[in-house]
């Protein structure tokens, strides 16, 4: 964030978009594997899809009935969401939000998703945490990301350990919540340009308890 005339504004450029100001989609237009399979996990209502880039799987849940909302840093990446979504005739609500200053509030929505957003530990814990208190009891998470095994394979992610999940980040935060799926080990994610090949992934659906803790 900068300061400039008695307000906070948003850096003119990142790393990500830059990356996303090229007119060819990055990482495609497809959904993600593991979204594709676990959607129907899902129950129709709110989702908020963080870190969603260039909008692939927002749309893609947006066809499946959701009320869709993503968080990108990327302005980019929100104006190729939007144009992809009016392609496929659905609507995704587009919000320019840094991760660092985001405002959570508890209970807001029925699903939260994450596919590939990698930040630094501070970061990633502080988000994990924030998405377990922001998921509406009885709604649900899911997550597809690099682990840190990921650097052997060298098919997509980032080049530093510290931004690579490892799997007591999701374990231990969501230790009381009801894990309906779980792995870590060998896939392979051909995505566009930067996701191509065997890679070392972790995925996590898990389910927040009900009110009272019934399940």
């Amino acid at each position: 964030m900068i300061e400039g005339d008695g307000e906070k504004m948003f850096k003119p450029l990142n790393p990500w978009d830059e990356r996303f100001s090229q007119d060819e989609y990055v990482y495609g237009t497809e959904p993600n594997v593991f979204i594709k399979q676990m959607a129907s996990k899902l129950q129709i209502g709110e989702v908020l899809a963080i870190a969603e880039g260039e909008g692939r799987n927002a749309v893609f849940l947006a066809q499946q009935g959701h009320r869709v909302t993503t968080w990108d840093f990327a302005p980019s990446g929100l104006e190729k969401t939007r144009k992809l979504a009016e392609s496929k005739k659905v609507e995704v609500k587009t919000e320019l939000v840094d991760l660092w200053e985001a405002t959570w509030k508890e209970d807001q929505w029925d699903s939260i998703i994450c596919i590939f957003g990698h930040f630094p530990k501070e970061l990633r814990l502080k988000t994990l945490q924030n998405v377990k208190e922001a998921v509406k009891p009885g709604g649900s998470f899911l997550c597809e990301v690099y682990s840190i095994n990921q650097l052997d394979y060298k098919t997509g992610g980032p080049l530093s350990i510290d931004m690579l999940y490892r799997p007591e980040d999701f374990l231990q935060v969501f230790k009381d919540w009801d894990v309906e799926h779980f792995f870590f080990g060998e896939t392979e994610r051909f995505e566009g340009k930067l996701h191509h090949g065997r890679c070392h992934v972790i995925q996590f659906c898990g389910k927040k308890p009900g009110r009272g803790g019934e399940r």
